[in-house]
Protein backbone atom coordinates (compact mmCIF):
# COMPACT_ATOMS: atom_id res chain seq x y z
CA UNK A 1 0.00 0.00 0.00
CA UNK A 2 1.22 3.48 -0.64
CA UNK A 3 1.67 6.36 1.94
CA UNK A 4 0.29 9.55 1.49
CA UNK A 5 0.30 12.86 3.41
CA UNK A 6 -3.14 14.68 3.20
CA UNK A 7 -4.22 18.00 4.41
CA UNK A 8 -8.00 19.29 4.07
CA UNK A 9 -9.25 23.14 5.18
CA UNK A 10 -13.01 23.06 6.15
CA UNK A 11 -14.83 26.11 6.64
CA UNK A 12 -14.56 28.60 9.56
CA UNK A 13 -18.03 28.24 11.13
CA UNK A 14 -17.82 24.38 11.76
CA UNK A 15 -16.99 23.86 15.64
CA UNK A 16 -13.89 22.03 16.14
CA UNK A 17 -16.34 18.69 16.74
CA UNK A 18 -17.58 19.27 13.58
CA UNK A 19 -14.09 18.90 11.94
CA UNK A 20 -13.39 16.21 14.10
CA UNK A 21 -16.75 14.47 12.65
CA UNK A 22 -15.46 15.47 9.11
CA UNK A 23 -11.77 13.48 9.75
CA UNK A 24 -13.85 10.50 11.17
CA UNK A 25 -16.30 10.35 8.04
CA UNK A 26 -13.11 10.64 5.75
CA UNK A 27 -11.63 7.91 7.98
CA UNK A 28 -14.31 5.34 7.32
CA UNK A 29 -13.94 5.72 3.29
CA UNK A 30 -10.55 4.72 3.87
CA UNK A 31 -10.96 1.73 6.10
CA UNK A 32 -13.55 0.73 3.84
CA UNK A 33 -10.83 1.01 0.86
CA UNK A 34 -8.71 -0.98 2.46
CA UNK A 35 -6.34 1.63 4.35
CA UNK A 36 -6.02 3.30 7.59
CA UNK A 37 -4.78 6.45 8.64
CA UNK A 38 -1.58 7.33 10.55
CA UNK A 39 -1.11 10.52 12.60
CA UNK A 40 -4.20 13.46 12.70
CA UNK A 41 -3.02 16.54 13.80
CA UNK A 42 -5.30 19.65 14.10
CA UNK A 43 -3.25 23.03 13.31
CA UNK A 44 -6.36 25.13 14.66
CA UNK A 45 -8.17 27.81 12.89
CA UNK A 46 -5.76 30.01 10.69
CA UNK A 47 -6.32 32.79 8.01
CA UNK A 48 -6.28 32.43 4.26
CA UNK A 49 -4.00 34.07 2.29
CA UNK A 50 -7.00 35.03 0.25
CA UNK A 51 -10.88 34.97 0.09
CA UNK A 52 -11.84 31.29 -0.89
CA UNK A 53 -16.09 30.74 -1.07
CA UNK A 54 -16.43 34.03 1.14
CA UNK A 55 -14.33 32.24 4.12
CA UNK A 56 -11.58 34.44 5.72
CA UNK A 57 -9.92 31.70 8.12
CA UNK A 58 -10.36 27.49 7.61
CA UNK A 59 -9.78 24.75 9.89
CA UNK A 60 -6.56 22.94 8.97
CA UNK A 61 -6.11 19.30 9.25
CA UNK A 62 -3.05 16.88 8.37
CA UNK A 63 -3.61 13.14 7.93
CA UNK A 64 -1.11 10.55 7.52
CA UNK A 65 -2.72 7.87 5.19
CA UNK A 66 -1.68 4.10 4.43
CA UNK A 67 -4.37 3.26 1.46
CA UNK A 68 -4.39 1.97 -1.80
CA UNK A 69 -4.85 4.70 -4.32
CA UNK A 70 -8.81 3.56 -5.06
CA UNK A 71 -9.51 4.57 -1.30
CA UNK A 72 -7.99 7.83 -1.50
CA UNK A 73 -9.41 8.86 -4.97
CA UNK A 74 -13.08 7.75 -3.30
CA UNK A 75 -11.97 10.17 0.07
CA UNK A 76 -11.28 12.90 -2.68
CA UNK A 77 -13.76 12.45 -4.38
CA UNK A 78 -16.41 12.76 -1.23
CA UNK A 79 -14.46 15.49 -0.10
CA UNK A 80 -14.73 17.25 -3.71
CA UNK A 81 -18.76 17.27 -3.12
CA UNK A 82 -18.53 18.12 0.42
CA UNK A 83 -19.40 21.61 1.15
CA UNK A 84 -17.48 22.05 4.44
CA UNK A 85 -14.46 21.36 2.85
CA UNK A 86 -12.98 24.13 1.11
CA UNK A 87 -9.52 22.79 -0.15
CA UNK A 88 -7.59 19.89 0.15
CA UNK A 89 -4.19 18.39 -1.41
CA UNK A 90 -2.64 14.39 -0.96
CA UNK A 91 0.80 14.10 -1.72
CA UNK A 92 1.88 10.59 -2.27
CA UNK A 93 5.27 10.10 0.27
CA UNK A 94 8.00 7.76 0.74
CA UNK A 95 7.70 7.48 4.60
CA UNK A 96 5.58 9.33 7.20
CA UNK A 97 7.51 11.78 9.29
CA UNK A 98 8.06 10.69 12.70
CA UNK A 99 7.44 13.13 15.48
CA UNK A 100 5.04 16.88 14.93
CA UNK A 101 4.94 18.04 11.83
CA UNK A 102 6.68 21.49 11.01
CA UNK A 103 3.49 23.52 11.48
CA UNK A 104 3.23 22.12 15.11
CA UNK A 105 6.65 22.05 15.97
CA UNK A 106 6.84 26.11 15.21
CA UNK A 107 3.81 26.29 17.51
CA UNK A 108 5.11 24.79 19.98
CA UNK A 109 8.37 27.17 19.57
CA UNK A 110 6.54 30.54 19.83
CA UNK A 111 4.72 29.21 22.84
CA UNK A 112 7.72 27.99 24.25
CA UNK A 113 9.33 31.98 24.06
CA UNK A 114 6.45 33.86 24.62
CA UNK A 115 4.41 36.63 22.36
CA UNK A 116 7.56 38.64 21.61
CA UNK A 117 10.58 35.54 21.45
CA UNK A 118 13.95 36.54 21.19
CA UNK A 119 13.43 40.00 19.43
CA UNK A 120 14.38 42.62 21.20
CA UNK A 121 11.17 45.11 21.89
CA UNK A 122 11.39 49.00 20.68
CA UNK A 123 13.50 51.03 22.89
CA UNK A 124 15.47 48.07 23.89
CA UNK A 125 18.33 47.84 21.43
CA UNK A 126 22.32 49.49 22.44
CA UNK A 127 22.42 52.12 20.39
CA UNK A 128 26.76 51.86 21.12
CA UNK A 129 29.66 54.47 20.31
CA UNK A 130 28.29 56.30 16.81
CA UNK A 131 32.23 58.03 16.51
CA UNK A 132 32.58 61.52 15.53
CA UNK A 133 30.20 62.59 13.06
CA UNK A 134 32.04 65.78 12.46
CA UNK A 135 30.32 68.87 12.18
CA UNK A 136 26.30 68.47 11.84
CA UNK A 137 25.62 72.67 10.80
CA UNK A 138 23.21 71.83 8.09
CA UNK A 139 23.95 74.17 4.97
CA UNK A 140 27.12 75.32 5.85
CA UNK A 141 28.73 72.58 3.70
CA UNK A 142 26.46 73.34 0.96
CA UNK A 143 28.31 76.67 -0.89
CA UNK A 144 27.16 79.71 -1.65
CA UNK A 145 23.75 79.53 -2.82
CA UNK A 146 22.97 80.96 -6.49
CA UNK A 147 19.52 82.90 -7.01
CA UNK A 148 17.00 81.00 -8.74
CA UNK A 149 16.91 81.88 -12.57
CA UNK A 150 13.28 83.48 -13.57
CA UNK A 151 11.61 81.87 -16.35
CA UNK A 152 11.84 83.06 -19.84
CA UNK A 153 9.50 86.12 -20.85
CA UNK A 154 8.65 86.42 -16.47
CA UNK A 155 8.02 90.55 -16.00
CA UNK A 156 11.17 91.57 -14.20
Amino acid sequence: MALYEHVFLARQDLSQQQVEALVEQYKGVVEAGGGSFGRVENWGLKSLTYRINKNRKAHYTLIDITAPAAAVHEMERQMGLSEDVLRFMTIKVEAHEEGASAMMQKRDDREREGRFGDRPRFGDRERGDRGDRGDRGGDRDRGPRRPREQAEGAAE
